[in-house]
């Protein structure tokens, strides 16, 4: 069985692991990842379209010339993309996602495995748990990446408002704001980073304690070598 330590460290990496995995179910589950304002053209009238979406779904609404609201239509995003680069990128983003879900749910697995025994295989132990870590939070930051990339070099936005509006026109500008489904990435990343210091807290006390006991004799007080 493993030492009272052991079990609080490890339990307590436990609940950090377990938070991570709810919070990526809900920023997959959620829409609110950005917000967007785009403003076209039209030959005798303007048009702002008003987007509120996340990677499976969305709403938008338009307004035109002086805020008189036409339409609010909720969308998929996977149908309203035409384009390759965009619908590419945006998957890419769900499959590392889930592979981050994935590799928290490995660690979930391991942190409590270390909490209730002692595991023989060194994987097992806080190296697994470091690897999974470390893993999920960097998919996790890879995520962060990718769907600004998305939004700012892909035009995202600006596909999606097409698909809303109800005739050509042109575009004159953009506005974004990333909303809390994105921002609590940041929570994952911060949860990963407080396992790893409390595993290695532990690791690090076990090491010292290993080593204190393996001393070298000429280390020893002199009456233990004459005894």
């Amino acid at each position: 069985m493993p030492s009272r330590k052991k079990t609080a460290m490890f339990a307590s990496a436990f609940c950090a692991c377990v938070s991570s995995f709810v919070v990526i179910c809900v920023v997959l589950a959620t829409q609110q990842w950005v917000s967007s304002e785009v403003r076209f053209s039209r030959p005798n009238s303007s048009v702002t379209v008003s987007l509120s979406f996340g990677l499976f779904r969305g709403t938008c609404e338009q307004f035109v010339d002086a805020g008189l609201q036409v339409s609010k239509t909720t969308f998929q995003v996977a149908d309203s993309l035409g384009s390759t680069k965009t619908r590419s990128l945006n998957v890419a983003i769900i499959v590392v996602l889930v592979l981050s879900l994935l590799s928290c749910l490995l660690s979930s697995g391991f942190t409590c495995t270390n909490a209730v025994s002692n595991p023989y295989q060194t994987f097992l132990g806080p190296i697994g748990v470091y690897t999974w870590n470390s893993l999920c939070g960097l998919l996790i930051l890879i995520a962060m990446i990718l769907f600004p990339v998305n939004i700012e070099a892909n035009s995202l936005s600006e596909e999606l408002a097409h698909g809303c509006s109800t005739s050509p026109q042109t575009h004159l500008g953009s506005k974004h704001n990333y909303g809390y489904s994105y921002w609590i990435m940041l929570l994952i990343i911060f949860l990963n980073i407080a396992s790893l210091i409390i595993i290695y807290f532990y690791d690090h006390a076990r090491y010292s304690k290993k080593k204190e006991q393996e001393r070298p004799i000429e280390n020893a007080p002199k009456d233990v070598i004459l005894f």
